[in-house]
């Protein structure tokens, strides 16, 4: 039995795992799929990239003792990295699922184009609002799928996409799988591939889009499977 802590990406709550954790858990382990503050039904708490770092170390100190698999998608591999290097022993493994991955002083927008992401966060009183639903189109998703994940994202506190990450060591010193959808392109981010150089990592790539635990939520679940079986 592995003990799962699982953290969808940016507008998403704990919510977008369900299909993933059932699988999970029809396996016989055992998931926890935290909301983070600021989104879905935390929608009222306030949030800096540093409250989202203590969310998911909040969540492994909930499980007690023993030893846990971190997963972070897209945006939330950015505060699930730097929860995997506070909760030391307690790390079984990271998984990034087609995700940022922290670089110290480094936020979540930095090396990518983000003007408008700024702008946006500007014009909306510190949040980014969920995209339109032709921003999914081409990853693989249905449009009953797409229908689903926007009726229930909400938007994303702004203070945690420029806050930088906080990182005594590197991320490449911790066992790690990077999962790469392929339909979002076939390269992970650079910060991902040189720690993927370092031998510590695995790289899995899956022929879907970004949002996988939708998208393909079976497969998903058997990956973060195999994942844990070789930590």
């Amino acid at each position: 039995m592995t003990r799962y802590v699982m953290v969808a990406g940016a507008w998403l709550g704990g919510w977008a795992w369900d299909e993933v954790a059932a699988e999970l858990r029809a396996r016989g382990h055992e998931v926890r799929a935290p909301t983070l503050s600021g989104l879905a039904g935390r929608g009222d708490v306030p949030a800096d990239q540093e409250t989202h770092v203590r969310d998911v170390v909040a969540e492994v100190d909930r499980l007690g003792p023993g030893e846990v698999v971190l997963v972070g998608h897209s945006y939330a591999g950015v505060p699930v990295g730097q929860a995997a290097e506070r909760i030391g022993a307690r790390l079984s493994r990271v998984v990034y699922v087609d995700a940022n991955v922290p670089v110290h002083g480094e936020s979540f927008l930095s090396g990518w184009p983000s003007e408008e992401v700024r702008r946006s966060i500007a014009e909306h009183g510190g949040v980014w609002p969920p995209p339109p639903a032709g921003e999914f189109a081409g990853q693989g998703l249905t449009d009953e799928q797409i229908a689903r994940i926007l009726a229930r994202a909400t938007p994303h506190p702004g203070a945690t996409l420029t806050g930088p990450a906080v990182l005594d060591g590197s991320p490449g010193d911790l066992p790690a799988t990077y999962v790469k959808c392929l339909l979002d392109g076939e390269d992970p981010p650079p910060a991902a591939a040189a720690h993927l150089a370092g031998g510590r990592w695995e790289l899995v790539r899956t022929d879907t889009g970004h949002w996988p635990m939708f998208s393909r939520p079976r497969e998903l679940a058997r990956i973060l499977h195999e994942s844990a079986a070789r930590a």
